[in-house]
């Protein structure tokens, strides 16, 4: 992944200024910075002499000195102005931070932080009234694009750097965090409003981030699975990034070629790692392969941070140019002033988000969702998906007569054939059993001259059709369980609706299961409120901190008295602190009545479960059946085609094969007689009896009769005698049966 082409991030366009009653000349190199890390630093400067001002000359909203400030807002290109050098402040850093967004997605990826601090100080530090591109959605949205693509940075350089697997893995889950974050902001409904057309454009393209640094962090924990010799978990992990590029490569539809070029690049390593890793396991070490959630999921690691803002540093900032104007304590007293609301902001905070990780952890191991606690409504109607088969079918009444129909067709050709089959085989069965016969009888293997050749073939031919029948008798079998298979089902799709309902599982709730149900959806609706109101309360105190500005005190108030106007001053805040207080002590109660809740839902929710798995089953069975019955119909036609052609070949076959048993037949004739003509003449004895007209005595079978076949059957060969009567040659084939019957017994 070292070599992997980069993705491209977002930038953020620099706001333009308007009016300002304010030296021209420092006015133009404040505003038309160049495009690179100079025009930082002249930002930074500018910020610094505005604050340095504002701590001397009361030029801000309502104060005397206040001039119109004119700025043109990023997303409607309107212009918005404000008496109030706070506002002069907001949009230079405004564009400090967007400066350094437009410098990191260049090719160095750097300053990424710089522009979360940007954006953190003016979201923390300033009003979100001023215009809608500095509003605390906005401001929010881009401090975790920035922490985000800064973090992407860390981890390009940490795969350059071959750190170590599961570091890179938690570096790169991080990313999805943050990209997560920003997409929860992209995807609020206020927030699309104020952003415009470009909404869909960021959001098309954080959400494939989002999958490909899964894949990414997943991948990277095969390969930590791959070093500690787990091979199953190896192999779930690479599957895993493997399905979740997929997902990524769906969203980037549109995307630039370098986006691409990533994608194919990544699909490449982590296609060649799962195959490999999936044919080691099935071949050679047969690990179990566990399922991705009984796994330890991959937390992120965050090691950026938004670079924090000072607008008074003189490393950056220079001489303060107003120095003689107004004595300085008055500023420093402000700065320790906003530490001390930032320190009390931080110690809230903590204890905020401490409570928030455990409720999360909590509610995702219950994996209770208030809108599908129950989902006992799916039950009452039958799914848009089989609707929609139901009147496919209501169209094409014959569907199931049809069906039926083809596959007895079917079944009748494959029929025919058989028997045609095993009446070739019966004939040339028998013509063996003749053969053998005349070879045992002969004492040897008869001659082949003149031997009929059409049985040998009639037999190979018939053995390849023997093999095809069989191999499509599997088929058919097949077909016609898939036909019995699925007949029901497609019975039951084209009858009426009420059959199909009533086919569908449905639970059945006693009163005390609905009770439980209820119970439990009550403390679930609890528990939002509690997130919502702890929301509201933490919205609450930021905005109360952001608006607290005591500076006009200050510049009245003794240095030795400082500490005791800010203890007073942050006494406005003790409130707001007791309402979050009594909220985070509430959680623990919450949950734990959440937990008996749960413990009683346990067995409803099984059943549920049950009840749902068998309800989605059928639906998806029906459905398959449906969507089987083209198939079946297409090879129920194939397999006509198949044994219609395959009945003509046999019956041609059949046809061979009787003519070429007849000619087998007629060639041994023609060896009995052969066989006798070689024999020597028989010595002179009396005159014997023609054969070619029977006298009356031989017909009625007398003694004569005995006689003849004696003498017969004394000049017979040896070879010949015990020939049966129906083998014998011509001329002998004319005695009577008493004659014959003399001749066979000896």
């Amino acid at each position: 992944m070292e070599a992997v082409p980069r993705m491209p991030m977002i930038w953020l366009d620099l706001k333009e200024a308007g009016e300002f009653a304010f030296n021209a000349a420092v006015k133009k190199s404040a505003v038309s910075v160049p495009r690179d890390f100079e025009g930082c630093s002249t930002l930074r400067k500018y910020l610094g002499q505005l604050h340095f001002l504002q701590s001397r000359i009361p030029m801000g909203n309502g104060q005397d000195a206040a001039v119109p400030i004119t700025w043109t807002e990023i997303f409607s290109g309107k212009a918005v102005t404000h008496e109030d050098i706070k506002y002069e402040q907001a949009c230079v850093l405004y564009n400090l931070g967007a400066l350094h967004s437009m410098l990191g997605a260049m090719d160095k990826r750097v300053s990424e932080e710089c522009a979360a601090g940007a954006f953190t100080y003016l979201r923390d530090h300033f009003p979100h009234s001023y215009s809608v591109d500095m509003s605390h959605q906005i401001l929010s949205l881009n401090i975790n694009l920035m922490l985000g693509q800064a973090q992407e940075c860390l981890l390009e350089k940490s795969m350059l750097d071959n750190r170590k697997s599961f570091l890179v893995a938690r570096i790169s889950a991080q990313v999805v965090d943050y990209y997560k974050e920003a997409c929860r902001a992209l995807e609020n409904s206020e927030t699309a409003s104020l952003l415009g057309k470009i909404q869909k454009d960021w959001k098309k393209l954080v959400q494939m981030k989002i999958y490909y640094f899964a894949a990414v962090a997943h991948l990277h924990m095969g390969k930590q699975a791959e070093e500690q010799q787990k091979f199953g978990e190896r192999v779930i992990y690479f599957q895993s990034a493997l399905d979740k590029l997929n997902e990524a490569i769906k969203l980037a539809k549109g995307q630039p070629e370098t986006v691409q070029e990533a994608l194919r690049f990544t699909m490449d390593v982590i296609g060649g790692k799962y195959n490999s890793a999936k044919k080691d396991n099935d071949f050679i070490y047969h690990e179990a392969v566990p399922a991705l959630d009984t796994l330890q999921s991959v937390k992120g690691a965050p090691l950026v941070k938004a670079l924090p803002v000072n607008p008074t540093d003189p490393a950056v900032t220079g001489p303060d140019i107003f120095a003689k104007l107004v004595p300085m304590a008055a500023h420093e007293a402000s700065s320790l002033y906003s530490e001390e609301k930032a320190k009390l902001l931080r110690d809230v905070m903590a204890k905020i988000e401490a409570k928030n990780e455990v409720l999360d952890q909590f509610m995702d191991s219950m994996q209770l969702d208030p809108e599908t606690v129950d989902n006992l409504d799916m039950y009452n109607h039958i799914p848009p998906v089989l609707m929609e088969k139901c009147a496919a079918l209501s169209v094409r009444p014959d569907t199931v007569r049809n069906l039926v129909q083809s596959m007895q067709v079917l079944s009748g050709v494959f029929t025919d054939v058989e028997a045609s089959l095993k009446e070739i085989r019966d004939l040339l069965e028998e013509d063996e059993a003749q053969e053998r016969k005349l070879q045992e009888l002969l004492g040897r293997v008869p001659p082949a001259p003149g031997s009929p050749p059409g049985l040998a073939e009639v037999s190979k031919e018939c053995s390849k059709y023997l093999e095809l029948h069989e191999k499509a008798s599997f088929t058919n079998t097949e077909l016609h369980r898939a036909m019995n298979l699925h007949l029901g089902n497609l019975r039951l799709l084209g009858g009426p609706l009420e059959q199909v309902r009533a086919a569908l599982p449905t639970p059945s709730l006693s009163e005390d299961d609905k009770q439980v149900l209820q119970n439990l959806k009550r403390i679930l609706a609890k528990v939002q409120e509690m997130r919502d109101q702890r929301m509201s309360l933490e919205q609450q105190l930021r905005e109360m901190i952001q608006k607290d500005d005591i500076t006009t005190s200050l510049v009245t108030t003794d240095r030795s008295e400082m500490k005791k106007l800010f203890e007073e001053q942050l006494k406005k805040y003790d409130q707001l602190k007791v309402y979050l207080e009594q909220n985070l002590a509430a959680q623990e109660n919450v949950l734990k009545a959440l937990t008996d809740a749960n413990v009683k839902y346990a067995a409803v929710r099984k059943a549920l479960a049950e009840v749902e798995h068998k309800w989605n089953t059928t639906v998806q069975t029906l459905v398959a059946s449906y969507e089987a019955y083209e198939d079946l119909m297409k090879k129920s036609q194939e397999g006509k085609d198949f044994y219609t052609d395959l009945e003509g070949k046999a019956a041609k076959l059949l046809d061979r094969a009787r003519a070429a048993c007849q000619a087998s037949e007629a060639h041994r004739q023609q060896l009995l007689e052969r066989e006798l003509k070689k024999q020597p003449p028989p010595r002179p004895t009396a005159p014997k009896p023609a054969l070619q007209k029977k006298p009356p005595e031989l017909e009625a079978g007398g003694p004569e009769t005995a006689e003849l076949g004696s003498l017969v059957l004394s000049e017979l060969p040896e070879e010949l005698r015990s020939l049966p009567p129906e083998l014998l040659p011509g001329p002998l084939a004319q005695l009577p049966p008493p004659a014959l019957a003399t001749l066979a017994g000896g």
